[in-house]
Formats: C-alpha cells, sequence, structure tokens
C-alpha cells in the first residue's frame, strides 16, 4: 500500500518522493479521514434563524432537530442550557432527556414554561418550546446532541420584546392661527426601539412645512393655519407590535389685539377706583372713632363741683349724717323771706342771663338749707 501511494505521488508532483516522506503523508490523510468520519457522525439539522424575536405573552418553539450517523452506537443524551455572557462562568443547564426521561435542572425564572416540543425527542426532533413569554427570558439558547461517538451542537438567541402601549396625544399651543402649534405622541411602555408616525385622516396629507420626528413623536408646526386643521393619526410601533391615538386639531382666529388692550386698562381702571374707594371708607370710619373716642374722654376728665361744707355748729354731726349735702339754720320767717330775695338778687347782679332759682323750703326741725 505505501509502494501505491508512493508510486501514484511520483507520477504527479512528487517524481523524486523519499519513503520517510510517503510514510508522513500516509499518517495525516488517515488521521483526517477518521476526524471528517467523527463530524459527519451526529448533525444538527435545524435551519432556522439563529435570531428570535417574539412578544411578551407569545410562545416560541426553538428548533433542534439531529439526525444519527449508523456509527453513532451510544446513549443518546440531549440537554439544553443558557450560555453565559460571562466565558469564565459555566453555562447554565435547563432541561435534558437521558435514557427516555425528561429531567429540569432549574427553577430560575429562564426554565419556566419549558418543555421538549415532541413527545419523545429520541425520535430525532429535541426541540425545545417555551410558553408565555416574558423579557426575562431573552438569552443565548444551546442544543446539545450527543450519541457517542457522535456529538453536535446549535445556539439560538432569543429576545423578547415588550409590545407598545396605548400612545396618549396631546396639543401645546394655543391652537391660534399664525402661532406654533406642537402635537405630541408618548407611550408609557414598550421596548426598544419605538417609532412614532403621524398621519391626517381628514382633508388630505399633512403639508410639508410641518416636521415630524419619529423618535420624540412630536409634530411641529411653526406657523399654524387653516390648512392643518383636521384629525390626526398618532402611530408607534416596534418589532413586535403598535399602537394608536388621535386628536383633532383646530384653527382658531387669534382674538383683537384691540380689544384686548382696551379691557386690560379698563379692568385696570376699575381696579384701581375699587381700591381707592375702599381707602376712603377705610380712612373715614378711623378718622370717625378716633374723634368719638377724644369726646368721650373729654367728658371723663370734667371733674364734678365739690359739695358745700357744712357750718360749724351743734347741729353738725346730725347735719353730716342725715343730710350729708344740705346744712340747715334756725331763720325766722321774716329773715327767710329777705334771705330769699337776697339770692335772687344777687344771682341777678352777678350773671347776664337771669336765672331762676325755686324757693327753699323750711324745715321745722332743721330751718332752711344754707
Amino acid at each position: 500500500m505505501f509502494r501505491q501511494i508512493c508510486t501514484r505521488l511520483r507520477s504527479g508532483f512528487f517524481l523524486n518522493c523519499p519513503p520517510w516522506l510517503s510514510v508522513f503523508l500516509l499518517c495525516t490523510s488517515s488521521l483526517l479521514s477518521t476526524e471528517l468520519k467523527y463530524t459527519q457522525g451526529m448533525q444538527v439539522t435545524s435551519t432556522g434563524p439563529q435570531t428570535i424575536q417574539k412578544a411578551e405573552g407569545e410562545s416560541v418553539i426553538l428548533g433542534c432537530t439531529y439526525t444519527p450517523s449508523p456509527a453513532d452506537t451510544g446513549e443518546l443524551d440531549i440537554e439544553w442550557s443558557v450560555v453565559s455572557p460571562d466565558t469564565t462562568q459555566k453555562d447554565q443547564m435547563l432541561v435534558s432527556y437521558t435514557s427516555g426521561t425528561k429531567y429540569i435542572h432549574s427553577n430560575h425564572a429562564l426554565a419556566k414554561g419549558l418543555s421538549f416540543a415532541a413527545p419523545d425527542p429520541s425520535m430525532g426532533d429535541a426541540s425545545l418550546s417555551i410558553s408565555l413569554l416574558s423579557p426575562a427570558q431573552s438569552a443565548t439558547y444551546k442544543c446539545k446532541v450527543k450519541k457517542s461517538p457522535g456529538v453536535d451542537t446549535r445556539k439560538v438567541s432569543l429576545v423578547v420584546l415588550v409590545k407598545p402601549s396605548a400612545p396618549k396625544c396631546w396639543v401645546e399651543g394655543g391652537e391660534l392661527i399664525g402661532e406654533a402649534v406642537s402635537l405630541h405622541c408618548k407611550s408609557e411602555r414598550g421596548s426598544t426601539t419605538l417609532t412614532y408616525t403621524w398621519k391626517r385622516e381628514s382633508a388630505g396629507p399633512i403639508p410639508a412645512m410641518a416636521t415630524q420626528n419619529r423618535a420624540t413623536g412630536e409634530l411641529k408646526i411653526s406657523n399654524h393655519s387653516q390648512s392643518f386643521a383636521g384629525l390626526y393619526l398618532c402611530e408607534v410601533n416596534n418589532a413586535v407590535g403598535a399602537g394608536h391615538c388621535r386628536i383633532n386639531l383646530k384653527a382658531n382666529k387669534p382674538p383683537n389685539r384691540a380689544a384686548v388692550i382696551v379691557g386690560t386698562v379698563v379692568g385696570s381702571l376699575l381696579l384701581i377706583f375699587i381700591l381707592l374707594v375702599l381707602i376712603v371708607i377705610l380712612y373715614w370710619k378711623l378718622s370717625t372713632r378716633h374723634r368719638y373716642e377724644k369726646e368721650f374722654s373729654n367728658e371723663i376728665r370734667e371733674d364734678a363741683p365739690p359739695p358745700e361744707s357744712c357750718p360749724a355748729s351743734r347741729h353738725t354731726s346730725r347735719c353730716g349724717s342725715q343730710h350729708p349735702q344740705v346744712a340747715y339754720s334756725q331763720i325766722s320767717g321774716t329773715h327767710g323771706s329777705s334771705f330769699n330775695e337776697g339770692r335772687a338778687h344777687t344771682s341777678s347782679s352777678n350773671s347776664r342771663t337771669p336765672v331762676k332759682y325755686t324757693p327753699v323750703e323750711y324745715d321745722s326741725k332743721y330751718g332752711y338749707a344754707v
């Protein structure tokens, strides 16, 4: 056999091939053919996409069909695991199939809803089924099928996205003709990247003067006019879903500025007048109150005339006890009449205005009051 190989090589490019080189080439070709047989033994035949995007709450099947070689006579072993992003860490085993038995190796959130898609994975289908997807299950999954001496693997990246929530539409600006107006659209929930698109459902397409930002959801109109009025639709979408909202944009005429200025001036003057009236009323009340308090204090300060003292006599003690403000003396009737006349005369001479006095009454016990 060695002679035939060397003979063929000599007949080709290596006509002067030494014997040791022939032996080296023969051993190398034997090793390569043996390795080729092993790699061609077990084969994973799934040809689906390497990256799958799904929405939250949906289900997915990660394909892993395989074809063993007649030379593969060992025990079938199937493993599904999550590839660790850190190359220094081990992959996390999820489910496996060995000797006709299925195993779940983790109670982690990634293991929820996992199962083999086929009732019997030994029949050539080791695909993995995941129900009720959540964003936490976004990872790279690896399928490994081994049947000695053959073995093969396949990796699939799963990305779980959240659908956009129904967006909210609103207008910024007074919707006045000639002024700037902005339409806004915002979705509170959804996986990136969200794309916003504004459309007008009535009165034709949106005029070219309006500019819209698809990343922020803003439709900006720098100079509003009647041509921009109408019913607008905002649609937000990502790779797994979409949402929309509507808003009616009006074009209102601006108010008369002259009337606004006149109204402002009149209102200001009326306010000033009211304030002046309040100030005058407050001043009048304060001055009236001050004048009343002053007159009342003057009346308190006026002293009453002191009472006349009682003349010293033998009746002093009795006079002070029974009549503290009146004194009496023993005067005869003649003297009494002259006494009254003298008092009347004296009063008339000392005062310009005649004063009328009532006659003094005579007490039989104490006499006339002094």
